[in-house]
């Protein structure tokens, strides 16, 4: 039976890495697809799929490389989600940006599963822990940088799946965690600046300590 953790990442190079650091088969790990739709779908499918086999999963994991806010989160370094959020789910106003949950349709907001957060700052007490916001298109300016702090203040990075996988978990009754390492400062896109095998490192090592934890 499944008693670990299903791990979902975006793409096969960061399950690759999360893959790096396991030890045994406690912990499974696959790639659904970028975005918050490929992720949501890709991950309900799977724990369906386990589900239907008798061998359900306890509990999901988002995890993979994305960007750190400056000052908050250093390239190469670690972050652990205290809330997945949709941070691009609502409507333009003449007003500014309006949330789903200002619109009253739902909640962009999702909280990290306590005990697994607890899970993951035990093992990396080093790790900057915040809100981690989804978005369909990377932040790629200073003003958009500089918006998406405001409406967020405890936001440290961002990355294109956590909000989906949570979802997904959430509607399976299922905890749900998000773990990232920074390859890139959030802003004007520079990929001079990124440092993907950093992140990838960061990533091989992340799992490698807290992955018989999970």
């Amino acid at each position: 039976m499944h008693d670990g953790i299903l791990v979902v990442t975006a793409v096969a190079a960061e399950a690759e890495a999360v893959r790096a650091g396991l030890v045994g088969d406690a912990v499974t790990v696959a790639p659904v697809g970028v975005g918050p739709a490929a992720a949501a779908a890709g991950t309900a499918r799977l724990i369906a799929l386990a589900e239907a086999a008798g061998r359900p999963y306890r509990g999901v994991v988002s995890a993979g490389i994305g960007g750190g806010f400056p000052g908050r989160a250093p390239v190469g370094g670690v972050v652990i989600a205290t809330r997945s959020v949709a941070a691009d789910l609502g409507a333009e106003s003449p007003d500014g940006f309006l949330t789903l949950d200002e619109l009253g349709f739902g909640t962009t907001t999702l909280p990290a599963d306590p005990a697994l957060l607890d899970v993951l700052r035990a093992g990396l007490p080093q790790a900057v822990t915040g809100a981690v916001l989804t978005l369909g298109t990377v932040t790629g300016t200073a003003a958009t940088t500089a918006a998406l702090l405001a409406r967020h203040p405890d936001a440290v990075a961002e990355a294109m799946e956590g909000y989906g996988v949570a979802s997904a978990a959430v509607a399976a009754g299922l905890p749900f965690a998000e773990l990232r390492t920074i390859s890139n400062p959030i802003g004007p896109r520079d990929r001079s600046a990124w440092r993907i095998g950093d992140a990838f490192a960061a990533l091989t090592a992340a799992f490698g300590t807290v992955g018989p934890k999970l």
